[in-house]
């Protein structure tokens, strides 16, 4: 072995490797550094913020206009005399491109698979392992396809609203100026859509795997019923009882068909809500702070996305599950 000393010096008259790049920092970076802070201080100065601090030094086309967010979809044509939102083309826009990718991707399956099929592969089996994870292997797979749709469609819906011309075309109509496209989560009429296709699925889902009985969860009389009937026979005490627990079971139902009422108004409201807000603070944090600032809300949204379509899908196959469980169980 070699002395102590001797391995420092050879570790002494090691070269060291040259950085390559300007002043140490990769070539890259410091090409990008100046652009993203030039970036930061032309939004700074040419918003209100720098405008009231440095004056109106810049031109007016790097200003954004002010917002002027509306709840209600603006109608953009009429179809068969039915008016069509910008909310609505958006919808159809969604999909086109989740039919048009699917479809893209699927007409050449191989066995082993290229990038985006890889990438389609990698998405439905996260999915399906999900399902099946909640609900089991033989409900998850008939859960999956209700799941996967709802999930993908609301996470595209707040994706796709984050790309150029959402909010900034305009067209004219037999009113006057509207926007094209409007991000379709942020209509309460299409939340509301979503969550009347997931409770359908419920109760369809019910009625299928337990039958007629899956209404006993919301009219419940046999119990009263056969309390009436000891009452009649004569056996007062256990027919009393019978009836005060058979009234405890119709109220009960009352409360179970209230709840998936309530159930429908909390998916609308938790979906429109969240997006119709972070809608709005991506058009302040524009109009406030253009260009670098306002991209970390843009990456903010995607996350939001992913986590209404998340929680939006996850909720339903867990009514899913509880539906086809018995009353038992």
């Amino acid at each position: 072995m070699p002395e102590p000393a001797e391995t420092g010096q050879q570790e002494e008259q090691t070269p060291n490797p040259k950085k390559k790049g300007c002043l140490g920092i990769s070539l890259p970076l410091a090409i990008g550094l100046p652009v993203v802070a030039t970036l930061f201080l032309v939004g700074l100065g040419s918003g209100p913020l720098g405008k009231n601090i440095i004056g109106d030094v810049f031109p007016s086309w790097l200003s954004v206009p002010q917002p002027h967010p509306e709840l209600p979809a603006e109608v953009v044509f009429h179809l068969f005399g039915f008016p069509i939102t910008n909310s609505i083309v958006a919808t159809w826009i969604t999909i086109i491109v989740l039919a048009g990718f699917s479809f893209l991707v699927t007409r050449r399956l191989r066995i082993i698979p290229k990038r985006w099929q890889a990438l389609l592969e990698f998405i439905l089996g996260a999915l399906l392992d999900f399902c099946q994870k909640v609900a089991g292997e033989r409900d998850g797979r008939r859960f999956f396809p209700v799941v996967a749709t709802i999930f993908l469609f609301v996470a595209f819906n707040a994706w796709l609203a984050l790309l150029p011309g959402y909010g900034s075309i305009l067209v004219h109509t037999a009113h006057g100026e509207a926007h094209l496209l409007r991000p379709a989560n942020t209509d309460i009429n299409t939340p509301l859509a979503i969550a009347l296709v997931s409770f359908s699925s419920v109760f369809f889902f019910g009625f299928k795997s337990l039958g007629p009985g899956y209404a006993k969860k919301f009219v419940n009389v046999s119990q009263f019923l056969s309390g009436l009937g000891e009452l009649i026979r004569g056996k007062v005490v256990s027919g009393l009882n019978g009836m005060f627990i058979g009234v405890i079971n119709i109220f009960i139902g009352h409360i179970e068909f209230l709840s998936e009422c309530v159930r429908i108004v909390s998916f609308t409201l938790r979906l429109f809500g969240n997006m119709t807000a972070g809608e709005i603070l991506l058009l302040m944090a524009t109009f406030l702070f253009p260009f670098v600032f306002s991209d970390v809300f843009y990456i903010l949204e995607m996350l939001v996305g992913f986590v209404q379509a998340l929680i939006f899908g996850g909720l339903t196959l867990i009514f899913l599950t509880v539906a086809v469980a018995s009353h038992e169980h």
